[in-house]
């Protein structure tokens, strides 16, 4: 006789999180294992995580924690579970989306299905033609914040399925193991990088600012994408009172505004010249700010627009120079746009959609570098920068799908 599993879990749902996990790649966790060790025992170790779970015995193990340096000297703390964990997640995430997403504000942008940063950017360039004001919201820590309680209290609000509950409760509070092999116990927070992390972050901040914007002040426009958050206002004086009852409703869900970072940007352009600290902010890697525009008409004005900022310029030029094209002299040009191609074009179809020159500014610097490698390649250069940028020119006028955003300029 079969003895029934205490919690009713497929199979299927299983093997279909396994792909999906499968698709977004992802690193080794604290076991050391990649996707291509876990794939040669596929059937068992997928049969492994469908019984635990379905019996009620998985337990997480701990992530692997990661500093990741960031451009303002500090770090950030990845959390990398293993391979057999982001698949339980994903099984739980599979399960557990569709029971919320539907209650999720329209102007909640991050990691959900048909939503994207490029859709909130443009939303808030229209946005800021319309108002005048913009609360740029940094909410110190959030995914090392997050009370747990609070999360739980949420997560009840929509299942009462119990093993739901419990690996969700289970996740939360799963250690840190660093590098070095030093436990980190975890009683507040969700980690960044676990596959279920994101949308219980959207869950909690849709109860601590989406919905509570929503019921407050209903005709107050915002993009939020996980924890980037613009605000929009008509007044400078509204949005400074607006800016201190959000820090207080932050304040009772446990969370903190960056006392630094969290500003008020006047939206400066053509018709709106007061003078004001701040003309500029940055909201998922592009800078808005005054820009020199033309109209259908071909005349010039100054606009408050979009386009990449300098921290993403600056890093696309840090990871072009890791290419390290000069040392790939064995190559020929169309291994180069075959290297380097698929990369570019992920950042020409974020970065081109507004302020499209700024990405361009960056490909000439990226151009300099095919040239030096060209001289380098090409013995019949003789070393000449200019003959070789010459010729290249030539070549891209009747191939311009060789580099397409270099022919451009």
């Amino acid at each position: 006789m079969t003895k029934t599993k205490p919690f009713y879990l497929s199979k299927a749902i299983v093997v279909q999180a396994y792909q999906r996990v499968k698709a977004n790649k992802g690193g080794k966790g604290v076991d050391n294992e990649s996707m291509d060790d876990f794939e040669e025992k596929l059937h068992d170790n997928l049969y492994k995580i469908w019984n635990r779970m379905s019996s009620g015995s998985y337990s997480p193990p701990s992530v692997l924690l990661v500093d990741i340096p960031k451009s303002d000297g500090g770090t950030r703390t990845l959390g990398i579970p293993t391979v057999s964990d982001r698949i339980a997640q994903m099984v739980i995430k599979t399960l557990f989306e569709p029971l919320i997403e539907p209650i999720f504000h329209g102007d909640s942008y991050g990691y959900r299905p048909n939503k994207s940063a490029l859709n909130a950017v443009a939303v808030t360039r229209q946005r800021c033609w319309k108002y005048d004001w913009v609360l740029d919201l940094d909410i110190k820590g959030f995914f090392d914040t997050i009370d747990h309680s609070l999360m739980m209290k949420a997560v009840k609000k929509h299942t009462s399925c119990k093993y739901i509950l419990m690996y969700i409760e289970r996740w939360l509070s799963a250690s840190g193991v660093r590098k070095d092999g030093t436990v980190v116990p975890r009683d507040v927070g969700t980690p960044q990088g676990g596959v279920i992390s994101p949308l219980l972050a959207n869950l909690f901040l849709h109860y601590a600012f989406d919905n509570w914007m929503r019921v407050h002040f209903p005709f107050v426009k915002f993009a939020r994408y996980a924890d980037d958050i613009v605000v929009h206002c008509r007044f400078e004086n509204e949005a400074k009172n607006l800016l201190e009852k959000i820090r207080q409703r932050l304040k009772e869900c446990k969370l903190e505004l960056h006392p630094v970072k969290t500003k008020l940007c006047y939206c400066k352009d053509s018709r709106r010249i007061k003078n004001f600290e701040v003309v500029s902010f940055d909201f998922l890697s592009y800078t808005f700010r005054s820009r020199l525009s033309r109209n259908r008409k071909g005349e010039c004005f100054i606009s408050f627009t979009p386009a990449m900022s300098n921290k993403a310029a600056n890093g696309v030029r840090e990871k072009i120079r890791e290419w390290n094209l000069k040392s790939k002299t064995t190559i020929s040009l169309d291994e180069v746009a075959n290297f380097v191609n698929p990369q570019v074009r992920g950042w020409l179809n974020y970065y081109g959609r507004f302020g499209k020159s700024a990405f361009l500014d960056v490909m000439w610097y990226f151009k300099q570098l095919i040239v030096e490698w060209g001289v380098k390649r090409y013995k019949r250069f003789k070393g000449s920068r200019k003959q070789f940028w010459s010729w290249f020119k030539r070549l891209l006028k009747r191939d311009s799908s060789l580099f397409p955003y270099l022919a451009e300029r």
